[in-house]
């Protein structure tokens, strides 16, 4: 157990001190946010089961590579929080309460939401990308994807999951995240899965991206120049 104990502070302490502190002192004050994501995910999927919601979701925030570039970039934003209508909403909410929560409070609510954003975005251009090569390339897709709808949140969680693990030295939850979506690929090839690989490979260009930064501000902190502010 000591042993067990010891790795749990090494792999999460960092993190957990960064969450502990906000949310003890302001409670769900500090995540506005996420309260927001987890309360608009929550209406969508309402609306998006009544029989006049379902269009209009769909016309809102429901993303295919068919679609016209300007059209899916206008419905990306809306597209994080309209969960999948064949897996059940109280997983999204989990997700999003959870992972995003931490990332808010870790993070900031713009942070958060940008990286989420380029996460669900790396998806969705890539969703293009493969069906523009074909499914005789290794990541390529076949033509019929292009109708099918992008992954919603879960996208946006993934690549959240993998910067928080970067960032606060939790590299085997990073690490685990990543192995879990490539067995998913293996065992089920769809679209949603491979969409969470281009978050993932978005997210790590950004995490080598925050690392270069960090290298450049200690380089110029030891030389005594000011230090780039990221």
């Amino acid at each position: 157990m000591n042993t067990l104990g010891r790795w749990a502070r090494a792999e999460w302490g960092a993190l957990y001190l960064a969450v502990r502190g906000p949310l003890v002192e302001r409670r769900w004050r500090a995540v506005p946010m996420t309260a927001g994501a987890v309360c608009l995910t929550g209406l969508v999927q309402v609306v998006q089961n009544q029989s006049w919601g379902y269009q209009v979701v769909q016309n809102l925030g429901a993303v295919k590579a068919e679609d016209p570039l300007w059209l899916a970039l206008l419905r990306t934003p809306l597209s994080l929080f309209v969960p999948a209508l064949d897996l059940p909403v109280w997983g999204a909410l989990a997700q999003i309460l959870l992972v995003f929560g931490i990332a808010e409070l870790c993070l900031g609510r713009w942070r958060t939401l940008v990286i989420a954003y380029v996460a669900t975005l790396a998806g969705t251009l890539y969703a293009r990308v493969g069906i523009a090569l074909g499914p005789d390339y290794p990541i390529g897709l076949p033509a019929s994807d292009a109708r099918v709808v992008d992954t919603g949140p879960s996208a946006a969680v993934v690549g959240l999951a993998v910067f928080l693990g970067w960032r606060y030295g939790a590299y085997v939850t990073a690490g685990a995240v990543i192995v879990a979506m490539v067995v998913e690929v293996v065992l089920k090839e769809n679209l949603a899965g491979k969409e969470h690989l281009a978050a993932i490979a978005a997210v790590l260009v950004l995490c080598g991206w925050a690392a270069m930064l960090q290298r450049r501000s200690r380089a110029r902190s030891a030389s005594g120049a000011p230090p780039i502010q990221s």
